[in-house]
């Protein structure tokens, strides 16, 4: 399993019931201080989870490719770099700023929300916020389109097989890739769509979550299109640590899509399924109904590596 000493860099624990997704960018001058902040981290949550144990709070670290070699003095994952837009005839998704990511887990709002005020203060001014998104558990699992989202995760030594980078870059094994992406719902459009339909575009049931027949031809549901497999029909998984969040005041509902993936390019090809389509042209028609605003790459190290870091010779 990855290593989750001190709770960081929680890489393939269980989903909890809260989340905070927190993407930053370095100021110029912020490095040096951003570096100490992630040296620190683990002392930082110890202080916590000595207090509050059971809430099972983690904080993952993700850096982009834009800082990299300057906060840590290593040499780059073999796959890091920007997001990539992804554009198709009907929809895009886009590539937004960001440097870090803090994704801080646990079972309670208020501890998350600790760690997260803790990480900023400390941060100060060597950082911009960039997003800031409060996820929370709906219910069984269930996004806010109704349905039990991230049925398809690896569990296991199979979900550490899916996430964590080996042989194939040794000074990054055991750390991971990581796609963030935020993801907007029209609400009252997809509850006016009949359950059947729902269904349709979905892949799935909507009450227990069971798999539909793939399409054999022509439009192909998000299930089928989100799911990337080889010529020889080996699947590739990823681990989604997707979450519900939304503002009712603001009208303002969505899903949080994070994915950890020891392969960049397994979540690239499923984007491009998805909004390009596959066939190019049958776009994933779930994107009519969930809009893409933000898109970020980072690559969370091993925790011994982030409390290990250095400024570079």
């Amino acid at each position: 399993m990855s290593d989750t000493t001190g709770a960081v860099q929680a890489l393939t624990t269980p989903l909890t019931a809260n989340a905070v997704f927190l993407v930053v960018s370095v100021v110029s001058g912020g490095i040096d201080s951003a570096r100490d902040v992630i040296v620190d981290l683990a002392d930082t949550l110890k202080t916590l989870t000595f207090r509050f144990p059971e809430t099972m709070l983690t904080c993952t670290v993700g850096i982009g490719n834009r800082i990299w070699a300057e906060i840590t003095g290593l040499p780059t994952p073999a796959q890091l770099r920007d997001f990539t837009p992804v554009i198709g005839a009907a929809h895009t998704a886009p590539a937004t700023p960001g440097d870090l990511l803090f994704h801080i887990r646990a079972e309670r709002a208020d501890v998350c929300f600790e760690l997260e005020r803790q990480i900023l203060d400390a941060l100060g001014y060597a950082v911009s916020v960039e997003d800031e998104t409060v996820g929370f558990r709906s219910f069984d699992r269930r996004d806010l389109l109704g349905f039990v989202d991230g049925t398809a995760n690896p569990v296991g030594p199979d979900a550490d097989d899916a996430v964590l980078v080996g042989d194939e870059d040794p000074g990054n094994a055991g750390g991971t890739y990581v796609v963030t992406q935020k993801y907007l719902h029209p609400l009252p459009s997809w509850r006016a769509l009949p359950t059947e339909r729902q269904e349709a575009i979905i892949g799935r049931t909507k009450l227990e979550g069971l798999e539909l027949d793939d399409a054999e031809r022509g439009q192909k549901s998000h299930k089928t299109l989100a799911t990337v497999t080889d010529d020889d029909g080996t699947e590739h998984d990823i681990q989604r640590d997707n979450m519900p969040f939304g503002r009712p005041g603001h009208g303002e509902f969505g899903t949080y899509f994070l994915g950890y993936s020891r392969d960049l390019s397994v979540i690239q090809t499923m984007l491009e399924r998805m909004f390009i389509g596959d066939p190019p042209g049958l776009h994933d028609q779930l994107l009519d109904f969930s809009t893409a605003v933000t898109g970020s790459v980072f690559f969370a190290p091993r925790a011994d590596v982030l409390a290990s870091l250095r400024s570079p010779d």
